[in-house]
């Protein structure tokens, strides 16, 4: 699996991170979020890399997860509710969202990122 990047085109913390890759020379694949989220499969294997933390996943200060209270929700819901709702909708997903067949990262860190293969 190549490194593909899940961004938002509209978010600067996205441009940022393309910025970073650029500037150090890593190859990836861009993938527009909101159009094309990320699999379940990808969701599931996003979620070993966050040590099991489903919350990681979602973009807790976004408008839509504000929208449908999912703060409240989310403790109630299965594994498999979430990581679907998830598939389903690119703009509750924390972006951006990294992934290989090794390696994955959300939001932008740069010390994280530092660490990169690709």
């Amino acid at each position: 699996m190549a490194l593909k990047v899940y961004e938002y085109a509209g978010c600067s913390t996205c441009k940022k991170a393309l910025k970073f890759l650029n500037d150090h020379k890593v190859k990836y694949e861009k993938v527009a979020i909101v159009e094309h989220p990320p699999t379940l499969t990808e969701l599931k294997k996003m979620l070993a890399f966050v040590d099991g933390d489903l919350k990681k996943l979602f973009n807790t200060s976004g408008q839509v997860y504000r929208e449908m209270k999912l703060g409240d929700k989310l403790a109630e819901m299965t594994e498999n509710e979430a990581l679907k709702l998830l598939a389903a909708n690119g703009k509750l997903i924390k972006r951006p969202f990294i992934i290989s067949a090794d390696q994955g990262f959300v939001g932008f860190k740069e010390l994280e990122w530092k660490t990169l293969k690709g």
